[in-house]
């Protein structure tokens, strides 16, 4: 039977905790009615303490957090490394320092840290598979937790279980680890730069069955996880990311998933294939055999063969992963079976316009749905802009790409002001029957628009694709702390984008006037 994922906190940890603060901040704490709720204190220079939770903060009192303040934390901590964080010896909280340009702290995020015992009962069949996994998800979303949870329950397996313990994220600060990783051995990290090199230590010296690593980030850290994994050792970790395809698309971690390689192929294989002469494959097996997205801690994405997976997603397809929830009663259901090379309704959209003869056999009739293997339309862009398109095809999500050619087009875009000069070329392109759409704008919801037409769409709602494209950019913000600015919308609308990042712990502006008014979201100093 299931077991409900159990959080808590020891009566003498959050004492622990607590010590840390100045009288006035901790009799503040404790007077909170859910103070065992809260998952951080932030102690800014010259601003009110806060208290947050989940999903609200509450002030801390009116009087501002003053140098002294900071000190006294400070001096109640272990020493900060040099990813400015430190911790309080055997327990599992984190505070985190941010310094102002001469190094001085002028900022501390004392997060509370929780044993949480049941978390894996949700995959614990793939846990205890000896397949090397990657958990991904947002943060926050608790994979930390789930990686000591891991650890502790493979170590009562009598599994030889080494955690490669970065700022002692995983069993808690001091020389002696947290009993919340069990039997498991823990190696800390002294620098955060040479993780990759404790990670090959760790087998070459300790002889694991199990190596447990969080946020694998960098390209020698990737290197140091496919030596681990080609050595029989069953590799958990975490990965920057929150999705398998955002791990794919991410070029210093795309290895973590076997890689990717242009590959030009002959005529005959091009034609047998039905594809261009230069395709993407994966180059390798990958080093993890497992994905997890954790989607919210009750609720997960699991793709349990990541070579077919790839293979699938180069191939065109949108792979559907196995997706397990947790139930209020303890209950884990399988609410959607995997099927690696499904194409899911919402994901690609048939095509349902009425092709040019020659495209019949490719796309079918009028009304019909694309096969599985279909090509993408190709879309032309003459005179508008080309990131403008492939935002547009993926707000929609139609099975659509950008031609390098005309003559490679099943349509081709353009400006109603470059097509109303006839130029050569269009003149050139309309006698080969090539169709022919004009916008007036060269924005994206002229061309989501002018592509409902290609497509044959029903009229979608404007607010489901305004978030369609800030939830793309949330994650892109996430992945590569990118910059970016969202398409014009509506006051409406842009509360909620501006909601949306907000949940996700991220800043956002609205720029320019009306009615190009648009949401720019972007990483704060914190993160």
């Amino acid at each position: 039977m299931a077991v409900n994922a159990e959080s808590f906190v020891p009566n003498w940890e959050l004492t622990q905790l607590l010590d840390i603060f100045p009288l006035p901040l901790r009799q503040a704490l404790v007077r909170l009615p859910n103070l065992e709720r809260v998952i951080e204190v932030v102690l800014d220079l010259g601003r009110p303490p806060e208290a947050r939770f989940e999903d609200d903060f509450v002030f801390l009192g009116d009087t501002a957090v003053t140098a002294e303040d900071i000190a006294h934390v400070t001096a109640r901590l272990s020493p900060f490394g040099g990813d400015n964080r430190a911790g309080i010896e055997q327990t599992l909280h984190r505070i985190s320092a941010i310094r102002n340009r001469t190094g001085r702290i002028v900022g501390l995020t004392c997060r509370v840290g929780r044993a949480v015992y049941g978390t894996i009962d949700i995959v614990l069949d793939v846990i205890r598979s000896g397949k090397s996994i990657c958990l991904l998800g947002r943060p926050g979303v608790g994979k930390t937790t789930m990686l000591r949870e891991c650890a502790r329950v493979l170590a009562e397996d009598r599994k030889r279980v080494v955690i490669v313990d970065t700022s002692n994220e995983i069993a808690g600060d001091g020389d002696v680890p947290h009993p919340g990783i069990g039997h498991s051995r823990r190696m800390p990290v002294p620098d955060p730069h040479l993780q990759h090199n404790v990670m090959i230590e760790a087998v070459e010296n300790h002889m694991p069955q199990v190596i447990v690593i969080d946020e694998i980030g960098t390209e020698a850290e990737a290197f140091a996880a496919r030596t681990i994994a080609e050595r029989g050792v069953q590799l958990i970790g975490t990965a920057h990311g929150q999705t398998l395809e955002n791990l794919l698309m991410n070029p210093t971690l795309s290895d973590l998933l076997g890689g990717i390689s242009a590959v030009t192929l002959s005529d005959e294989e091009a034609r047998r294939r039905g594809t261009r002469k230069t395709v993407l494959e994966r180059k390798q097996p990958p080093t993890f055999d497992v994905v997890v997205e954790i989607q919210d801690r009750d609720r997960l994405a699991i793709h349990l063969n990541v070579g077919d997976v790839v293979d699938a997603l180069l191939r065109g397809y949108s792979p559907q992963p196995e997706v397990r929830q947790r139930t209020q009663g303890g209950a884990i259901d399988i609410i959607q079976q995997a099927n690696p090379e499904a194409v899911p309704s919402e994901k690609v959209r048939p095509l349902t316009q009425q092709p040019r003869d020659d495209d019949m056999a490719l796309f079918g009739a009028a009304g019909e749905s694309v096969p599985d293997d279909a090509k993408p339309l190709m879309i032309f862009p003459y005179g508008v802009s080309r990131n403008k398109i492939e935002r547009a095809v993926h707000n929609l999500r139609v099975h659509a790409s950008i031609a390098r050619k005309w003559d490679d087009a099943d349509v081709v875009l353009t400006l109603k002001t470059l097509e109303r000069k006839e130029s050569d070329r269009l003149k050139q392109i309309a006698t080969e029957n090539v169709p022919i759409y004009s916008i007036k704008t060269n924005t994206t919801t002229q061309i989501q628009s002018a592509l409902k037409d290609v497509f044959n769409l029903p009229s979608l709602d404007v607010e489901e694709i305004a978030m369609r494209e800030a939830e793309e950019a949330v994650y892109q913000v996430l992945l590569d702390s990118r910059a970016i600015e969202l398409t014009p919308q509506t006051s409406y609308i842009r509360r909620m984008q501006h909601q949306l990042a907000e949940r996700y712990r991220l800043q956002s502006r609205s720029t320019g006037l009306e009615p190009n008014r648009r949401v720019r979201i972007f990483k704060g100093p914190d993160l």
